[in-house]
């Protein structure tokens, strides 16, 4: 496979049928503007992974409703450009670089927000990292443990723990979650670092919304279906499918903020998951035997190259050459 990789969806998933499906599958984002602005205006909304698609999309939606929008990610060049975008418009956004793979990272991160801006009122954990390996490509990889685990599930635990005290004093606040709707699906080969991550969290923090209910902290887990996304564009199958895309996402973060819903999923999220239980080694053998014939990522087999001899001239690098090759998405 060679050249630039897609970063969008393919004109096909554009066109009225393709949307309608979206639109019909879902969940459905909230309508009205106003009705988001009555509930964030002036309140401090903390979006993890938003330099790019469903975290800039939500970004500007909120600062549009008023709210006091505090983006994190690790480039922060590219949230600068965010910030400056959203206050040009009038809106209020605040840049901070955040790696949740780094424990420091994300306790300096807590502390400058709460001491610049005083307690969050609204955390939405849409950052992530998606993986999609075989698993003996990952022998000698222990990068690839530390980053989906950092990324889905120890990172947003301590943030959490750091902010969540604030909004139990307080008696208010809400919690979002990020989820994936594959975690309802019956267990795929290649995709357990990124999906054992993301449900371990997702565990974790429907625990802790059982008990930060009695306090006044809500959660709502947003079990996304497919989300065109640059994340998501590598593949190229996906590109094809009805999805939706980050402006539809970041309605149905709106809606889950102003709603307060428990779960918000694809019409197909929990009949999948009974299915996934009830037929769970039927599904399983399908799956198995329907992932032999599936490769890897051009990411995972570029591994598989040999290395260009150390004597060898470096030719001049092309914009092909300075892609940025990502792995598969939720």
């Amino acid at each position: 496979m060679s050249g630039v990789l897609p970063t969008g969806p393919s004109r096909i998933v554009e066109t009225p049928l393709a949307r309608a499906v979206a639109w019909v599958v879902g969940p459905r984002g909230l309508r009205s503007r106003a009705a988001l602005r009555r509930e964030v205006e002036g309140k401090v909304v903390v979006i993890t992974g938003a330099s790019f698609g469903v975290g800039e999309a939500t970004a500007r939606w909120f600062a549009a409703a008023g709210a006091r929008v505090v983006i994190a990610a690790r480039s922060m060049d590219r949230l600068l450009e965010v910030a400056e975008e959203i206050n040009a418009a009038g809106g209020e956004a605040y840049p901070y670089r955040l790696d949740l793979t780094d424990e420091q990272s994300v306790a300096e991160f807590a502390a400058a927000v709460r001491f610049d801006l005083g307690e969050v009122d609204v955390l939405i954990h849409n950052a992530g990292k998606s993986l999609r390996r075989s698993i003996h490509l990952s022998y000698d990889r222990p990068k690839d443990i530390t980053a989906t685990t950092g990324a889905n599930y120890l990172g947003p635990m301590r943030l959490t723990l750091a902010l969540l005290p604030g909004m139990r004093a307080r008696g208010s606040g809400h919690i979002v979650n990020v989820s994936t709707v594959a975690i309802m699906f019956p267990t795929a080969p290649k995709w357990g670092f990124y999906l054992s991550s993301k449900l371990a969290f997702d565990w974790w923090m429907r625990a802790v919304g059982m008990e930060a209910r009695a306090d006044g902290v809500t959660l709502t887990t947003f079990y996304g279906g497919l989300l065109h996304t640059r994340m998501s564009a590598p593949s190229r199958w996906m590109r094809l499918l009805p999805g939706q895309t980050p402006d539809d996402a970041a309605k149905v973060l709106a809606k889950a903020v102003v709603e307060k819903p428990r779960t918000m999923t694809p019409l197909y999220g929990f009949p999948s998951a009974i299915n996934a239980a009830v037929f769970r080694w039927p599904l399983e053998l399908l799956v198995e035997r329907i992932f032999r014939n599936l490769g890897d990522t051009e990411a995972s087999l570029s591994r598989l190259r040999p290395p260009a001899p150390a004597s060898a001239a470096v030719p001049e690098a092309t914009g092909d050459d300075r892609k940025q090759v990502r792995t598969d998405a939720r």
